[in-house]
Parts: C-alpha cells; sequence; structure tokens
C-alpha cells in the first residue's frame, strides 16, 4: 500500500523503516432524483469557494451525461474529463454548495469532493519511504554467490524461492504479449532492470483525472516516491544479468501514475488509471495504496460513497475488458472482517480524527472492492506480516511482502526480511508492506496468463487461488514474541483470515 513512515500515518511505521502500504464497493440502485436543476445562468451561482474537484457518477447512456454536463455548467462546475464509458464525470467548482446542487440533477446518481483540501500546486516535498538501502558489501557478496542462471543480487531474493518462482523462470519467464499496469506514483523506465521490459504506449500520467501521454510523464519527478518504481521491479524486472528479477520477468510492465507529488491518491486520479488500462491491452492492474483521503470510505456519506461508487465502476469496466485488479490489504494490522475498526487517519489531507467505522460499510477501496484480488503479506518464514490486514471473507490471497528481519529472518545467503528491488536512478533498496505483496500476486497472475493466454479474468483468478499453496491459521499468533497475541486468524486451511486461499505458487502458474 502506500507509504510506510510517510508524515500522513497512511502505514504502520516499523522501528527500522519500512515502505509499507496498500485498499469493497458497490453500485448503488436507487433511481436518480427526478428533481432537474434550473438554466439559470452560472453566474449567479457562488463561486467564492476553495477550488475542489468532484466526481459526478451518472445513470444511463451518453445522452444522460450530455444532460448532466449543462446541470454542471449551472451549478458552477467546469468539466474536466467525463468517462461517458463508465458514467464518471470529474468536475472542479468553487461553489461550496456544489456537490448538494448537482445530486438533485435528473440522472445524477451520486457526486461528491475527493478532497477534503482544496486544489492547490502541491509541494515538492519527498514523502519519507522509509526505505532501507543495498549496501556495496552486501551487493559485492551476493555477486559473488549468483549462480549462472541468477543475476547479481538474486541470491538476496528471499521472496522468488518463497513462491518457487526462480523454479518457474527454468519453465518460462512470461510472455512479452502480457502486461502489468502498475497504478501508482510513477514507474522510472530508465532504469537499466525496468527499461527492457517497459510498455510506454500502455503508460500514462494519470494525476489530474485526465490522461497526459507525454513522453515521460509516467515517471516520478526528483524528489517524489520511488514506490511504483520498487513494485515494478518485483513484477517484471528483466533476467538480464543487472541487478534483480522480477516475478514475471518476460512480461511487459507500464507505469500509470496516480499520485500528486505529496503522494496523495485522489478519486479521480484511480479512476483515469483504472480506465487507461481497460482501453491500452493492460492484462493486470497492481495497486499498492489506498485512495485518498479516507482509509475507509462510507456508503452512508453522501460524499464518499461516490468515491466509492465511481471507483467501482472503474473496476469493473477495466474487468469486463479483460483486466485482473490485484490490490494491497494494507498495513495496519487491522481485521478487516471485525464489527468495527478505530480509523483515526481519515481525512488525510487536512485534520484527521477519531472515527469508528463498520468495514462491511465502510470500504478500503480499491482493495475491498468486489472482484479486486486483496493480497495480505507474508514475510520469510511464510507467516503473516506483522503489519498486515487480515480478515476472513476478505483477504483473497497470500504473498511475500517481507516484515522485520528480527521477526522473521530469511536464510543465508539471504540478509533482509524485507524485500529488494528497484529504486529510482537506477538504484536498488529494501522495502517491506502489502504494497509488496500485492505486486508479487500480479506477477504469478501474469505468468498464468503467459500460459493461459485466452483466460477469461474470472479463470485467472480460479487459477490463482487453485494453485495456492494452502496455509494452515497460525495460532497463536505473537510475531512480536512478547508472550501478547497480536491478532486471531479465523478459518480453516482452505480459507482462512491471514492468507485467503493460500500463498501464491509461480511455478505451478507456468504448468499447462
Amino acid at each position: 500500500m502506500a507509504h510506510l513512515g510517510s508524515r500522513r500515518g497512511r502505514a504502520l511505521a516499523l522501528p527500522v523503516g519500512l515502505a509499507l502500504t496498500a485498499s469493497l464497493g458497490f453500485l448503488p440502485s436507487g433511481a436518480a432524483s427526478a428533481a432537474e436543476l434550473s438554466d439559470a445562468p452560472a453566474a449567479t451561482v457562488a463561486t467564492n469557494g476553495p477550488k475542489l474537484s468532484y466526481v459526478v457518477n451518472v445513470a444511463g447512456g451518453r445522452w444522460t451525461a450530455a444532460s448532466v454536463k449543462k446541470a454542471i455548467a449551472a451549478a458552477g462546475g467546469e468539466v474536466v474529463v467525463s468517462y461517458d464509458q463508465i458514467g464518471v464525470i470529474v468536475v472542479h467548482s468553487q461553489n461550496p454548495e456544489f456537490a448538494k446542487t448537482i445530486r438533485k440533477a435528473r440522472g445524477v446518481v451520486s457526486a461528491g469532493s475527493t478532497r477534503t483540501a482544496p486544489l492547490s500546486v502541491q509541494s515538492d516535498d519527498a514523502v519519507d519511504e522509509g526505505a532501507q538501502t543495498l549496501s556495496a558489501a552486501e551487493a559485492k557478496a551476493a555477486a559473488a554467490r549468483a549462480t549462472d542462471e541468477q543475476d547479481p543480487l538474486e541470491p538476496l531474493q528471499w521472496d522468488l524461492p518463497a513462491i518457487k518462482a526462480d523454479k518457474a523462470h527454468q519453465k518460462t519467464l512470461g510472455s512479452k504479449r502480457v502486461t502489468v499496469g502498475v497504478i501508482d506514483t510513477g514507474v522510472d523506465d530508465t532504469h537499466p532492470d525496468l527499461a527492457p521490459n517497459f510498455d510506454a504506449a500502455a503508460s500514462a500520467n494519470c494525476v489530474s483525472g485526465k490522461p497526459d501521454t507525454t513522453a515521460g510523464s509516467w515517471r516520478p519527478n526528483p524528489g517524489e516516491s520511488d514506490h511504483g518504481t520498487h513494485v515494478a521491479g518485483t513484477i517484471a524486472a528483466a533476467k538480464n544479468g543487472v541487478g534483480v528479477t522480477g516475478v514475471a520477468p518476460g512480461v511487459k510492465v507500464s507505469g500509470i501514475k496516480v499520485s500528486t507529488p505529496d503522494g496523495f491518491f485522489y478519486t479521480e486520479a484511480v479512476v483515469c488509471g483504472f480506465v487507461w488500462a481497460a482501453e491500452h491491452g493492460v492484462d493486470i492492474t497492481n495497486n499498492s495504496y489506498y485512495t485518498d483521503p479516507w482509509m475507509f470510505a462510507c456508503k452512508n456519506d453522501e460524499d464518499q460513497k461516490a468515491l466509492i461508487e465511481a471507483v467501482t465502476r472503474a473496476t469493473r469496466y477495466a474487468e469486463r475488458k479483460g483486466t485482473v485488479n490485484v490490490a494491497a490489504a494494507g498495513n495496519s494490522k487491522f481485521d478487516l472482517a471485525a464489527d468495527e475498526i478505530l480509523d483515526n487517519s481519515s481525512p488525510n489531507d487536512t485534520t484527521p480524527g477519531d472515527r469508528v467505522i463498520d468495514p462491511k460499510e465502510c470500504l478500503d477501496y480499491p482493495a475491498m472492492l468486489p472482484g479486486v484480488v486483496t493480497v495480505s503479506a507474508t514475510g520469510a518464514k511464510n507467516l503473516k506480516s506483522s503489519y498486515s490486514n487480515y480478515g476472513l471473507g476478505v483477504i483473497d490471497i497470500a504473498a511475500p511482502g517481507g516484515d522485520r528481519t528480527e521477526y522473521q529472518t530469511p536464510d543465508a545467503p539471504a540478509v533482509n526480511g524485507r524485500i529488494l528491488s528497484t529504486t529510482v536512478n537506477g538504484g536498488y533498496n529494501y522495502k517491506a508492506g502489502t504494497s509488496m505483496a500485492s505486486p508479487h500476486a500480479a506477477g504469478v497472475l501474469a505468468l498464468i496468463k503467459s500460459t493461459h493466454p485466452y483466460a477469461s479474468p474470472a479463470a485467472l483468478k480460479a487459477l490463482l487461488y487453485a494453485q495456492a499453496d494452502k496455509l494452515a491459521c497460525t495460532n497463536p499468533y505473537d510475531i512480536e514474541g512478547d508472550g501478547k497475541i497480536d491478532a486471531v486468524c479465523e478459518g480453516g486451511k482452505n480459507k482462512n483470515g491471514f492468507y485467503g486461499a493460500g500463498l501464491i505458487d509461480a511455478l505451478d502458474a507456468v504448468r499447462r
């Protein structure tokens, strides 16, 4: 998910410092209001409020969208982009009553502000990822241990043998016809381990809610997060005698940038990301974040329910177009199947406050949306990672996300319990989080898609779950070793709250 150690408290900060990140949805069935806006000129509408961004979800076809766009103008709104294929319109407005007004327009199902802070020029301050650097000594020692079949840093990647990816690579590296879209903070495609597999035609910058295809626009700018670049390396770092090896080192990877310079993933950008992926040949999307500013968006709030609906429409559209969507479960140690959860980090773009939410009504999205593959994290001992969210009926599958080395120490020659992957400027570093688990699952799905090129999203997901190595509940779970139970796993070996259907299996993914 989004970034551990971030000043916004997006994820649980482990003492050593990690990059940890993470995120169900619905489409309300109520009929649109019969009330219709007047054709009063926009000049009569208040425009003295802060400039905010909104999503307006409409019913029906393009004719409805056209009618609603007139109502948007009358209510003091400016259309940024209209995704008529899913009935979602992105709007900017300085009318403090815009959302309330537009909800009364005929054809509008829901509408809400995507943020609580006004649109403004974002700062270029770096988000603290808490990454742990790879030392020159570690790199040199790893290269000395690498076999002829391994890239130089592969001996440090305990996560590959954990899911049998090393054995899978003896059969296939995956197909160049398969593309995984990294919906994230941007991907540095100039990295020597990513450049050979990068798909620029399937890449874009969606931060504004409208795709920008300017060459390089998908890259993180100087000082911005390397999160997406790390994720991309886990999926598809080339097996080319350089650095690390990805789970599916023969497939393509694209960068779909959706986070602001300050690291916020707003709804309009996320919607753009899924629609872009759906229409540009992306077979799998990876989503290692939750959609800001609400860690959990609630259906009983007029603004928040509109955000859930917009992203739900986008993910469903992508799946109808043949895309499998994978998402990180989150790093707050939450039981997502509990009766209630204390969310004290929302809204994270202004002033957060304490609120007790029901996770059946308030969703961490896109991870908890229908059809999305929700991934929990495991460490080097195949135990649930200390920080990972969990929940019976919510977690679909588990994958290596790393953990504190003290909690789950890898076998030699690996020396760090976190996940080693690519960073900006041609480098490599360690991170841990469900953000790192999700791309492992996306990589295995890419191998399954390579093996079964005509399989539907439903079939690909079914294979992913059926092929997983079953992991029974870990009870008692005292990951910190202090005599206190840290979490309780519910369910049986075939399906439980810690590991879902089990640990992903890359070797089975390449067996016909």
